[in-house]
């Protein structure tokens, strides 16, 4: 297997006598796709929050592309390469699309400029934001503005304000949520061809869009990871059966 690009070790985190993350350590190697999963209060976003930097283990250590960024915080580890999505969205509603991703291209700058009229005329940042635009689908959308857009085009956006910084690491935080089938069956297919841009670290409750597009799966339970592999290793698990899918398929 490959180096990998991002490497988590011994993650460890508590709330008085709560281990949310439990000496948790896993990878993700260039070309694939890594799903976490776990039932509700398995701590997956404590980890998220971890792995992104909003939040700092008691003890562990985070690795991007073999540099320790453990002290860093979320905007230094976004500049490293470290692009997320998040399970609320955070995009800006009554903006236009275009101006949403190019604030995305701004905060990979070291200097920011300080006006948004100025920001708006910078060619290289409007470029940086139109070809995010246009990896997602969305280019036909850039004088939309973000409220009138559908939700699968929202998750899109989101997915595009990553792109924008170049990332070499994509954590993505529920981004099927409230989509429905319908727009699962939109964004698989970006999510699939994302993989080969950067590895993506999905986090995930839809199973069937898990088992389509996961190389991996690691699956979280009381903040431990129970088990990793393939889709059909973790399927036959019986051990992950009864403590998560099991429940799924009782749903």
């Amino acid at each position: 297997m490959a180096e990998p690009v991002l490497k988590i070790e011994g993650i460890s985190k508590s709330f008085g006598a709560l281990k949310a993350s439990d000496d948790v350590s896993l990878d993700l190697v260039p070309g694939e796709i890594h799903a976490l999963i776990g039932p509700n209060g398995a701590g997956k976003t404590t980890l998220i929050a971890q792995i992104a930097g909003s939040l700092q283990p008691d003890r562990g250590r985070v690795h991007l592309e073999g540099r320790d960024v453990t002290a860093l915080d979320t905007v230094a580890r976004a500049r490293a390469g470290l692009g997320r999505t998040f399970q609320i969205s955070s995009l800006a509603m009554e903006d236009s699309v275009l101006q949403n991703a190019v604030l995305g291209a701004l905060g990979a700058r070291q200097k920011p400029l300080g006006l948004f009229a100025r920001v708006m005329k910078d060619r290289d940042l409007t470029e940086v934001a139109m070809q995010a635009l246009r990896e997602v689908g969305l280019e036909e959308y850039a004088k939309f503005r973000v409220a009138d857009l559908s939700h699968g085009q929202r998750r899109q956006l989101e997915v595009a304000v990553a792109l924008t910084l170049q990332p070499h690491v994509f954590l993505m935080d529920e981004p099927m949520a409230g989509l429905g089938a319908e727009g699962s069956a939109q964004l698989v297919p970006l999510l699939q061809r994302l993989k080969s841009r950067a590895p993506i670290l999905l986090v995930e409750h839809d199973m069937d869009a898990v088992f389509q597009l996961a190389d991996r799966i690691s699956v979280l339970v009381y903040g431990r990871i129970i088990a990793t592999g393939t889709p059909d290793e973790i399927r036959a698990n019986a051990e992950v059966r009864e403590a998560y899918l099991g429940e799924e398929d009782a749903a």
